[in-house]
């Protein structure tokens, strides 16, 4: 039962941030109206506004003038009868300025305030006791940053996702064995079922979860590599329709229109951010607690990101 609730966690997020920025990606003449034709109604499908308002910036960000602007994804499990919890949880800046995107993974069980709750909880409750308005609120929260835009994504979708762009390409530096697939060290072509175990393992890690999460980011940049490549757009109504199943957000397709014509995408360079922290139990309960120091040089280089 434990090992199905782990294999379900990692399916999630992947087609989280593989969605904004493969859709952001996905551009050119080829296939033209029918690839806009299709990815219209496919952010149709995903849109889900989200009643919200935010202290932190004093007018709304717009993307057609190339603002600075953030996105947080969330992979979640949504079983019948149960809202699930954000067991992955990563926010990316994004600066047309200097063609970066930075990507900060939060560890699912990272102590802070539940904005809304009244409480410290591991942040990633948030979501099962607010959905999205309270997970974009605590994260806000916790980083002092605006949280522009959402991407939620049913971690069921994640082999799918996977598969659609044709498999993904990782540097793999550890050698490991799950769920009976053997990891060699070196470069490996992933198809979905194996793009999940590979994201599943942690114990034999000795970087833990920091070494989970690196694994995670390596899925989610190839597919969004897999996703951005002409040779995906032979494949792109099965990409789209996978994307409408499986993940909401609260852009339109105005907005990612203007994303993909204006932010240079493809010439951006993704930096990974790592967010330190140390692990203790409260009341027999693991957390893990960032001490004000790594919290503020998280806080300056995010605000920095965007221009703040």
């Amino acid at each position: 039962m434990r090992a199905q609730k782990k294999k379900r966690k990692l399916r999630k997020w992947v087609k989280v941030t593989g969605t904004i920025l493969l859709a952001m990606g996905i551009g050119g003449g080829v296939y033209a109206y029918s690839v806009y034709k299709s990815f219209n109604n496919a952010v149709d499908s995903m849109h889900q506004a989200v009643d919200r308002t935010s202290d932190k910036r004093k007018e709304p960000v717009a993307v057609a003038e190339k603002d600075p602007f953030s996105v947080l994804m969330l992979g979640v499990d949504e079983r019948e009868g149960d809202k699930g919890r954000s067991d992955t949880m990563i926010v990316l800046t994004v600066n047309p300025k200097n063609h970066t995107v930075k990507m900060l993974s939060i560890p699912r069980d990272t102590r802070t305030e539940i904005i809304g709750k009244g409480k410290e909880d591991k942040i990633n409750h948030a979501y099962a006791f607010g959905g999205v308005p309270m997970a974009m609120n605590t994260v806000e929260d916790f980083l002092d940053i605006p949280i522009d835009y959402y991407i939620q994504v049913n971690m069921e979708g994640f082999k799918d996702m996977v598969d659609a762009v044709g498999g993904v390409t990782v540097n793999n530096d550890l050698d490991f064995t799950q769920d009976g697939f053997h990891f060699a060290e070196g470069k490996l072509k992933l198809n979905g079922e194996k793009a999940l175990s590979y994201t599943r393992m942690r114990h034999e890690d000795p970087r833990g979860d920091f070494g989970r999460q690196m694994r995670q980011r390596e899925i989610i940049q190839g597919v969004i590599d897999e996703g951005a490549s002409l040779s995906s757009l032979k494949n792109f109504a099965g990409i789209f329709d996978v994307l409408g199943k499986n993940v909401k957000t609260n852009l339109t397709f105005d907005q990612i229109a203007a994303i993909q014509k204006g932010y240079d995408v493809k010439d951006t360079t993704i930096q990974q951010m790592e967010l330190k922290e140390e692990g203790t139990k409260i009341n027999d309960i693991y957390y893990g607690l960032v001490s004000p120091e790594e919290k503020q040089r998280v806080q300056s280089i995010l605000k920095a990101q965007l221009d703040l």
